[in-house]
């Protein structure tokens, strides 16, 4: 079996971080929690109890690299 390393695109990897942050949000909605006062803890904290096990969100997020998060955020929000 060969290990091969799988290359991915920025596009694949601005979509698959729009995908985590959406299923997050969603999970944290869904057990009532303001979705974006805990997402901004966790960006500033990078303490995973901000996010819920529910919907496997904590393990989730932990997968999203905080840097290219915040720069994406700030090229949105900038609209660059």
């Amino acid at each position: 079996m060969e290990d091969a390393t799988r290359k991915f695109t920025a596009l694949d990897s601005k979509i698959e971080m729009r995908e985590i942050l959406t299923s997050v949000y969603n999970s944290l909605k869904e057990k009532g929690y303001n979705p974006i006062n805990q997402l901004v803890g966790y960006i500033l904290s990078e303490d995973p109890t901000y996010i819920t096990n529910y919907n496997n969100a904590r393990s989730l997020i932990c997968r999203v690299d905080r840097d290219e998060l915040l720069q994406e955020l700030l090229i949105n929000y900038l609209n660059k």
